[in-house]
């Protein structure tokens, strides 16, 4: 079986019809994240990623979001495109959860407004929004992106993709 690309329906984009290298764009939609019961971000001010096979990952600005619950760790990745990503936790009351979230403090020119901005993993969290859709991680969590009814797929990383990622 080969990875086969989900056609879209009326509006709906398809993961494979984002570009590589990935685009960056303004998004006016509320972003909405939260922890044991606190909502530790929320803005109308993301930075949107469209890569190629990857579901939407929203980048929040700093100052959206309640750093009285984020702080860094020591894992660090880097993307091909960003740059070096900073990871960070969160902690509200008495939990606590590793590497929910990760920022580029230096990204190359064509990224450089997310410098700083927080994008986190969904699927470390209690729920994040797109409006007021609750969104879906990818399976495996091999792809971090957001998945809603306004994508198809299949996505990098998932059972549907083979692996591809």
């Amino acid at each position: 079986m080969s990875r086969i690309r989900i056609m879209p329906m009326p509006g709906q984009e398809c993961v494979w019809d984002y570009p590589l290298p990935p685009k960056l764009e303004d998004s006016l939609k509320q972003i909405r994240v939260v922890f044991n019961g606190a909502v530790i971000a929320e803005t109308r001010r993301a930075k949107r990623v469209l890569e190629t096979g990857c579901p939407q990952v929203y980048f929040i600005p700093p100052e959206d979001v309640k750093m009285e619950y984020i702080s860094a760790t020591e894992h660090t990745t880097h993307c091909e495109f960003k740059g070096v990503a900073l990871h960070c936790k969160v902690v509200v009351n008495d939990k606590e959860a590793e590497d929910i979230g990760w920022w580029h403090p230096d990204p190359p020119p064509d990224f450089a407004s997310i410098k700083g901005y927080i994008a986190f993993y969904p699927s470390k969290l209690d729920a994040c929004y797109i409006d007021r859709e609750k969104v879906e991680a990818v399976p495996g969590d091999s792809c971090v992106g957001w998945v809603t009814k306004d994508i198809t797929g299949p996505f990098k990383g998932a059972a549907s993709s083979l692996g591809y990622y």
